[in-house]
């Protein structure tokens, strides 16, 4: 049975997850809740908290090993990473992970208020089985677009779409440039969509997972001023088309099951669903 210790990473520190993450990622579809490309979607925020799990067992050999450099958690064999998105704590597991051990340890983080997990089921809590949540997938294919790749003087307009498409959103061009600048900035892939008059209106990041390996779409937006105008199609499939050419093997988009219009537009773009995914709750929280 495994020991865990668990890290507490800053956003500069996040490297050793992110290629735990991308290790775990599998050809066809995220296995678990967290992509590299959600953690990079996190590092737009400067206080981003993530969390990484390894065997203790493993941090005392890698010690003993590179005791000069004292770098137990980028040496030690990773088991999980997660970090809390608002009150949902997601989790994804190296495929051979002790996940008794893990829910074990992440009470810690499950407060009350703290009442869901994505990936990790917890003893005693239930599936949410009225909110699933839809895992699409695309294969590669030959792709015709508008779209065109977000440049830094696009940066503006970017943000301007996100905060149109997501009511209550604050993203600025700061927090844009914070997360390309992060550990995870190099995966990203970014399209934008333009009206024929050149107003911003549809855009999508895509994260590469690796060569061989699935992708990933965090966030797509399309403004709400330019719905109905197929902009939101073309730049997923400008960011699908961009992501396969660095050597995906497919990409992958969840969105709730509820979110009719969300759905509709992936499979306009090509992507079929392959599974739901279902959080895990605490009896009488959510």
């Amino acid at each position: 049975m495994a020991s865990l210790s668990r890290h507490r990473l800053s956003p500069a520190d996040t490297g050793p997850a992110l290629r735990a993450l991308r290790a775990w990622t599998p050809p066809d579809a995220p296995s678990g809740s967290l992509h590299p490309g959600d953690v990079g979607w996190l590092l737009r925020r400067d206080d981003a908290t993530v969390f990484l799990w390894t065997d203790t067992r493993a941090d005392a050999r890698a010690d003993a090993q590179t005791s000069a450099r004292a770098e137990g958690v980028t040496t030690a064999a990773p088991v999980a990473v997660g970090f809390l998105d608002g009150p949902v704590l997601r989790v994804t597991t190296a495929p051979d992970a002790d996940l008794g051990g893990l829910a074990a340890d992440a009470e810690d983080l499950l407060v009350p208020g703290n009442d869901a997990t994505d990936g990790l089921p917890v003893p005693g809590w239930e599936p949410d089985t009225e909110e699933p949540w839809l895992v699409f997938s695309w294969t590669p294919e030959p792709v015709s677009s508008r779209a065109v790749q977000v440049t830094e003087s696009d940066t503006a307009d970017r943000a301007l779409v996100h905060r149109a498409a997501f009511t209550g959103s604050t993203l600025t061009a700061d927090h844009w440039r914070t997360m390309k600048k992060s550990p995870a900035g190099h995966l990203a892939v970014e399209t934008l969509v333009r009206t024929p008059a050149g107003e911003p209106a549809a855009a999508a990041t895509g994260w590469f997972g690796g060569t061989g390996r699935c992708g990933l779409l965090e966030p797509v937006g399309t403004h709400a001023d330019h719905r109905g105008h197929g902009y939101g199609r073309d730049a997923v499939r400008g960011a699908c088309a961009a992501l396969a050419d660095r050597g995906a093997s497919a990409v992958a988009v969840l969105t709730p099951a509820s979110n009719e219009a969300a759905a509709a537009l992936y499979r306009s773009a090509g992507f079929t669903v392959v599974r739901e995914n279902l959080d895990w709750t605490r009896p009488g929280g959510m």
